[in-house]
């Protein structure tokens, strides 16, 4: 980072005067051309009035040859001043230091993956396929996030403990597929492990995402009663109901006609799910294209924000030596000159 920061004025009580670096560079610009054009113009109309017959007095003082150089001396002085205006103005360098402190948020996300979620309501694709593909693109957003995933149908089960590493949340989610557990819909049982993975932790805010397209028909724990333990725990249930109303295509391998198409209602207990949700202080949402679910998702990350502490730092370095410095250099070096080989003849 690098700054003008011009210099104060205080040599009195009752003075207190600060020049910002950047109209010293102003004055500074115009006091050089200032000089650039006073030389100029003396330089065009002054020439020699005597003129020397005596040889050895011309290579006493100098060749004349060396006249042409003195518009080095000019150029010297005006380099000079720039620099003297420059180290005025006070440049600075600063490295900046921050120091973020954050406050994570534990996700844990409850996917179904019973028989229905092969519905295709998102052509070309089914529910599972692109519950996966917008689970992904919540996980991309999160920072700093601890984020945890189970699966259910029948029962439930932990695909992917609480972790930051998201890489690996991500190879476990490809890895959920259909089959993988017995058929059925065990919404109590899906909560009350992702209630499980949660409770012991210490983060500032718990959250379950709990993504279903039935009705609860198996496990033993009702959803309500792993709401209110859930509410115990004082951890927020976001319940999305995924399809949409009336018959949804499914295909299906049959092992006598190969492939079929057929087409089934769709069941989603919806007052259930609403209930989950207010019961946690939680929100429910019903998608029924893949755009609703990527809002729903989007929605659910503004809602649930990550609290992020920015301290910043920033060093200065003056530079101003420097150039102060080779300012009376370039100074110096224009008055031995001017008084030595570059003496002017009169």
């Amino acid at each position: 980072m690098f700054r003008w920061a011009g210099f104060q004025i205080s040599a009195f009580d009752w003075v207190d005067v600060t020049i910002p670096g950047w109209v010293l560079l102003v004055v500074g610009a115009c006091v050089v051309l200032a000089l650039a054009i006073i030389h100029w113009r003396l330089h065009r109309f002054t020439t020699s009035s005597l003129r020397y017959s005596d040889i050895r007095m011309i290579k006493r003082i100098g060749s004349p040859g060396r006249g042409k150089y003195r518009v080095l001396l000019p150029i010297l002085r005006l380099i000079a001043v720039a620099l003297l205006f420059v180290a005025l103005a006070r440049p600075q360098s600063g490295s900046q230091e921050r120091e973020l402190s954050t406050e994570g948020i534990d996700i844990v996300i409850a996917l179904d993956i019973s028989g229905s979620m092969k519905a295709e309501d998102f052509q070309p694709y089914n529910r599972l396929y692109v519950a996966k593909e917008e689970i992904e693109s919540f996980i991309s957003k999160r920072v700093s996030d601890r984020i945890g995933l189970v699966v259910f149908a029948r029962t439930a089960f932990t695909q992917c403990p609480l972790t930051l590493d998201y890489q690996v949340l991500k190879t476990f989610l490809e890895q959920v597929d259909f089959g993988i557990i017995d058929d059925g819909t065990a919404i109590g049982t899906a909560l009350a492990t992702a209630v499980n993975r949660l409770k012991d932790s210490d983060a500032k805010s718990k959250v379950i995402i709990l993504l279903t397209d039935g009705v609860n028909n198996s496990g033993e724990i009702d959803p309500l009663t792993a709401a209110k333990i859930a509410k115990t725990f004082d951890m927020r249930v976001y319940t999305i109901g995924v399809g949409r109303p009336g018959k949804s295509q499914y295909t299906v391998d049959d092992p006598i006609f190969g492939k079929r198409v057929l087409y089934m209602e769709n069941e989603i207990d919806e007052e259930v799910l609403i209930e989950i949700a207010e019961a946690t202080g939680g929100k429910y949402f019903r998608a029924r294209s893949e755009e609703e679910l990527s809002g729903i998702y989007t929605d659910i990350d503004l809602l649930e924000k990550t609290e992020v502490k920015v301290k910043q730092y920033i060093n200065y370095k003056e530079l101003f030596p420097s150039f102060l410095l080779f300012g009376f250099i370039f100074l110096f070096a224009e008055a031995v000159l001017s008084q030595t080989i570059l003496r002017k003849v009169p």
